[in-house]
């Protein structure tokens, strides 16, 4: 099971609850190709093949290029990708646990590598920003009922 850098200088854990089927929530999340239609951070997301480990996916965010890799994936219950971006070692874990109607996904996230050494606390406050919106943008589209 893959997990992430305990040791990074950049560690950000967060958790939502969602008022929606695991199954919408999970479909949301996992289709890559439609993150922007629903994450306004992300400009653009395109994966290379099925989502299974190995396979990588690129995406724009922040004005960065990145190319991701799919470490490990359970379907409905986890999803793990990293990679190097900038300089920027990181690796993403998400779960997802299903609790009466609702979901809670929690999402941590590490980030290690030169430019986060030189301005950490900066990049920190970046990362948790981004995935507090992230998870927002998330917990809004999955519980529209359009």
């Amino acid at each position: 099971m893959f997990t992430i850098d305990e040791t990074a200088p950049v560690i950000v854990r967060l958790s939502t609850v969602i008022d929606a089927p695991l199954e919408r929530v999970w479909a949301l999340h996992t289709d890559i190709d439609a993150w922007a239609e629903w994450n306004a951070d992300v400009d653009q997301a395109e994966l290379d093949g099925p989502l299974l480990p190995g396979n990588s996916f690129r995406w724009k965010t922040h004005g960065l290029d990145i190319v991701s890799t799919v470490r490990e994936i359970v379907p409905g219950e986890r999803l793990v990708w990293g990679g190097p971006a900038n300089g920027i070692e990181g690796v993403h874990v998400w779960t997802f646990g299903r609790t009466g109607g609702q979901v809670t996904v929690h999402t941590e996230e590490s980030w290690s590598g030169a430019p986060v050494d030189a301005a950490a606390e900066q990049l920190g406050q970046a990362l948790e920003q981004s995935l507090t919106a992230w998870l927002a943008c998330l917990k809004s589209r999955a519980e529209r009922t359009d």
